[in-house]
């Protein structure tokens, strides 16, 4: 009877697996504070693939770790850079079984960690940005990257990278657009995973934890400039938000169940505090209920394994 009146249900293609691929390293790293989470080889990386399109997700997202980094994050719009590398490589792997998408951001490339360049105040220079945004797109795109995260927040942002694309006949390249992406406390875990070099915060261009209606503000604004997805994040201390852009939207709604989220139910679990797997449907289906189409998970492949 439950399963029959159930009002919301998982299902593998909706589901997102996050993906680290990390230049000059042998073997797979793990992530220390995301048990069973690893850095990738690009050989590793090509085994995860095949794993997630056996699994029948959705997609997986790519995430790109630099041995080099500098102001401008050169490494980001360099054709053998280890992104676009990767992405080639996850393409030719997956086919059409699984839709590859890649992270549009400077953070993991720029010897500061910001996800934009800097002025001469060392403030992040919104404008300037949109210019290596607009390379990024282009070099993502033809590495065959099927929609672009863009995950900076920047003022400008999709209508930029939108016009770049178009101009240079990628036009079916979807976009991404991180349009409620919150200055949370729950992207530590995430900072070891891309070796962050992060110092200070983000808040002058990630929004207020405290703010409900800029989040629907803020989607509203990417909508009009021509996004093709909307994405929340973090998802489980934002579902009020995505309950909101998920009403206003007519293109998918997505959510990123975000590193912190992972690790501290992983954490919990293994001190024997919660139902681990009880627990991990439970925030996945209390996304999804809240109005995402598709969530980000580290959980990805195992919780389309328990589905299937």
């Amino acid at each position: 009877m439950r399963r029959l009146t159930a009002e919301t249900r998982l299902h593998p293609a909706e589901l997102i697996l996050p993906v680290f691929v990390r230049e000059g390293i042998r073997e797979p790293q793990p992530i220390v504070s995301m048990p069973g989470v690893v850095q990738h080889t690009l050989d590793s990386l090509k085994g995860a693939v095949n794993e997630a399109a056996e699994a029948g997700i959705g997609g997986i997202m790519l995430f790109g770790v630099p041995e080099t980094r500098d102001a401008v994050g050169s490494g980001a719009t360099d054709a053998d850079g280890i992104l676009n590398v990767a992405t080639r490589a996850a393409v030719g792997e997956a086919g059409d079984a699984l839709v590859v998408q890649t992270d549009l951001c400077l953070d993991e490339f720029t010897d500061h960690g910001h996800c934009g360049v800097l002025d001469a105040a060392g403030r992040v220079d919104n404008d300037a940005t949109l210019e290596r945004y607009r390379d990024m797109a282009l070099a993502q795109a033809d590495a065959g990257s099927q929609i672009l995260g863009l995950s900076g927040m920047m003022d400008g942002q999709v209508a930029a990278v939108r016009d770049a694309l178009d101009g240079e006949g990628f036009t079916d390249t979807a976009v991404l657009a991180y349009a409620a992406k919150y200055a949370s406390g729950f992207y530590g875990p995430f900072r070891e995973a891309v070796d962050s070099q992060l110092q200070g915060d983000r808040r002058s261009y990630q929004q207020d934890p405290a703010n409900r209606r800029e989040g629907l503000r803020e989607a509203r604004l990417d909508l009009d400039e021509g996004a093709d997805i909307l994405m929340v994040k973090p998802a489980m201390s934002y579902l009020d938000v995505l309950s909101d852009v998920a009403g206003i939207s007519d293109i998918p709604v997505w959510a990123y169940q975000v590193s912190g989220e992972y690790s501290m139910l992983e954490a919990a679990a293994a001190n024997g505090w919660i139902d681990r797997d009880r627990a991990v449907l439970e925030t996945l289906t209390s996304i999804r209920r809240a109005g995402a189409d598709a969530v980000l998970t580290y959980w990805a492949v195992e919780v389309a394994r328990w589905l299937r």
